[in-house]
């Protein structure tokens, strides 16, 4: 019998290096890289103004914004609706007004903002600032943050578990799966509806604000728990560094991305479905588009999700033939 071959320590340490320099590498580029790119591109605005004036506006910030020409009450309909990050207002006379959302991502309103009032000012002086459904701090942390406490805490849920039964030698059924993705959305919602009201008092936790924030979190514990049960602890490979990578890019608007970023990361990050639809529902804005899409894409989630993770296995359909008829009793 041969004995195995030992490498130097050295070689190790050295193997090791490299390995926690390549993480660093992947981490640096998908999270600080997507901060440290962001800049402007075609940032959707709208412009209420008579035509000779709009087309004068519409110039105004080359590549950076991208304009639509309308009216006042159209131009709000697209805030309301989330198409446009702000709204420049030009009435008859010198007057003008700058009209942005809380219910608008932060990012994305700060650059219409700034935008649109550089404009304005070069026409008719400082305008004014009007906000529709006017945002606190904790409100615009908010949608973000409950989005990240609920992957983290599916994450460690789902751990957990797969480690609680590899230490026992227990076998973890479709009920105790089940159980813990229901367990993880009570929990969790319970959870981040006590921040919210520790945070900011005024912040809503109706119906729609909870049902919401319990679809993301039960739909984040299934697709966890999913992919652990098909690949266990090699899933953390995965699902590790998307609390990373995910906040980073959800918190900003794609028009700010690096079309790099915007691409690969931005368009299919579940955590800016949670994020917006979440946001529009505390700002008072439930019609609003992202809302509807949210949920269907956490709806989605779940049922993928679930159908992985109590999908019973070729061993468990096999078990109720045997000879014996004896079946393994797994965690219920």
């Amino acid at each position: 019998m041969t004995s195995p071959v030992r490498r130097p320590a050295g070689a190790l340490a050295l193997v090791a290096a490299v390995a926690g320099a390549l993480v660093a590498v992947v981490l640096g580029f998908l999270t600080f890289g997507a901060q440290a790119t962001v800049a402007p591109d075609h940032v959707p605005v709208a412009v209420a103004a008579p035509a000779e004036v709009a087309q004068r506006i519409a110039g105004h910030g080359g590549g950076q914004l991208e304009w639509t020409v309308t009216d006042p009450a159209g131009a709000r309909r697209l805030l309301e609706d989330k198409q446009v990050y702000g709204v420049l207002e030009l009435g008859p006379g010198p007057s003008a007004t700058v009209v942005t959302s809380g219910a608008v991502n932060p990012a994305g309103t700060q650059v219409a903002q700034q935008a649109l009032t550089g404009a304005a000012s070069a026409l008719a002086g400082a305008p004014k600032q009007e906000v529709l459904h006017p945002v606190s701090l904790a409100g615009r942390t908010a949608p973000l943050a409950a989005s990240a406490l609920a992957w983290i805490g599916a994450l460690v849920a789902g751990l957990a578990l797969t480690q609680l039964a590899a230490r026992t030698g227990r076998t973890v059924g479709a009920g105790a799966r089940f159980v813990q993705v229901i367990g993880v959305g009570v929990l969790v919602t319970a959870a981040v509806a006590g921040f919210f009201a520790l945070w900011d008092a005024t912040l809503p936790l109706d119906v729609d604000v909870l049902g919401f924030v319990f679809l993301a979190a039960t739909a984040f514990a299934a697709l966890q728990a999913g992919l652990l049960r098909l690949l266990g602890l090699r899933a953390m490979a995965v699902l590790g560094p998307l609390y990373l990578v995910a906040p980073a890019v959800a918190g900003q608007v794609p028009e700010l991305l690096n079309p790099a970023y915007r691409a690969l990361l931005w368009s299919w990050t579940p955590f800016r479905f949670s994020t917006e639809g979440l946001r529009s529902l505390l700002q008072g804005v439930p019609g609003a588009p992202d809302v509807t899409t949210g949920v269907w894409v956490l709806g989605a989630l779940l049922a993928a999700g679930l159908v992985v993770t109590l999908w019973p296995s070729a061993r468990q359909q096999a078990e109720p033939h045997r000879a014996d008829r004896v079946v393994e009793v797994g965690v219920h």
